[in-house]
């Protein structure tokens, strides 16, 4: 498959499309998680992350098991990749690799304090996921950080650059996992991966049209061109709620899971429709993550059911 990156003039943006209120209908979604504990902040590898600022261990845990109880309760099923020790973001999963229609690839981290973690996710791909019907390519040779700069949208893959996964990254992937990918850079270190300003709300399947909501401020004119001629409808999230990283959210296409803080945002999605559910995970922000980065999807090969 090949990279779209096609810049667009602000002129050919699309306008927007009034918000409307539709039906939606959630889908059973797989997920893998990490419990927290061993999560703390050792060091400073986003402009999150302060060492100075206490964290409460105990608390990540019972925040984190929240979230999972969350999905758990919606239907989803949700698998648990044994943490270990000294690898503090480990918790944040979705940096682990990407997996899509049953072909999976594992991250490969930029800062040498996360490289572990890439190994560790590839074996547990290469062996659980297995039995789930996921087929693991390896770890990736060029730098990517997983579903961290890697969305779904159900037709393309979303792909950010700019300060974690590289161009060439982009590259790799479309030709490993056999899927178009567009380029979006990101400029602003607070969004220092796309899954911090962008989150996929609805995925593309038969007629239905993929919806995303993202934050303008954190793109380059050029890819924010190109998000508004994808998506016209598109939510587009203030400042405030992208500060508290009300865009790290995962949704199945009815409930979308996002921190409580981000009340612009669930006013945002009930307006289209949507159920937000509101999280917790005041100790895990500490790090630089919260919904989406603890959440990655084991996308099964079609055809294939999401079972426990």
């Amino acid at each position: 498959m090949t990279l779209l990156t096609p810049p667009l003039p602000a002129a050919a943006t699309a306008p927007a499309v009034a918000p409307r209120s539709v039906e939606r209908t959630a889908t059973p979604r797989r997920y893998l998680m990490c419990p927290p504990v061993h999560f703390d902040v050792v060091y400073a590898i986003n402009p999150w992350m302060d060492v100075s600022v206490p964290v409460d261990a105990g608390l990540a845990v019972v925040q984190w098991q929240a979230l999972k109880a969350a999905y758990e309760a919606r239907g989803h099923t949700v698998d648990v990749i044994r943490p270990e020790p000294g690898l503090p973001d480990m918790v944040y999963a979705a940096n682990g690799g990407i997996v899509v229609g049953g072909q999976a690839l594992a991250a490969r981290f930029t800062f040498p304090e996360r490289q572990p973690e890439g190994a560790a996710y590839e074996a547990w791909l290469r062996t659980s996921g297995a039995q789930h019907g996921v087929v693991s390519l390896g770890q990736a040779v060029e730098r990517n950080e997983g579903e961290g700069d890697l969305l779904w949208d159900g037709e393309v893959l979303l792909a950010g650059t700019g300060f974690r996964t590289t161009r060439e990254a982009h590259a790799e992937v479309a030709a490993r996992l056999d899927v178009d990918v567009v380029t979006l850079e990101l400029v602003d270190p607070r969004f220092y991966h796309l899954d911090t300003a962008l989150a996929v709300l609805t995925t593309a399947s038969g007629d239905r049209r993929p919806e995303v909501a993202y934050f303008p401020g954190a793109f380059t004119s050029e890819s924010l061109a190109v998000l508004r001629e994808r998506y016209p409808d598109a939510i587009e999230a203030t400042e405030d709620d992208a500060a508290v990283l009300g865009l790290n959210a995962v949704s199945d296409g009815r409930h979308v899971f996002l921190t409580q803080r981000a009340t612009g945002m669930h006013a945002a999605l009930r307006e289209r429709g949507y159920e937000p559910v509101g999280i917790d995970l005041s100790e895990l922000f500490k790090g630089g993550g919260s919904v989406k980065c603890c959440t990655l999807e084991l996308r099964p090969a079609p055809g294939t059911e999401v079972a426990a």
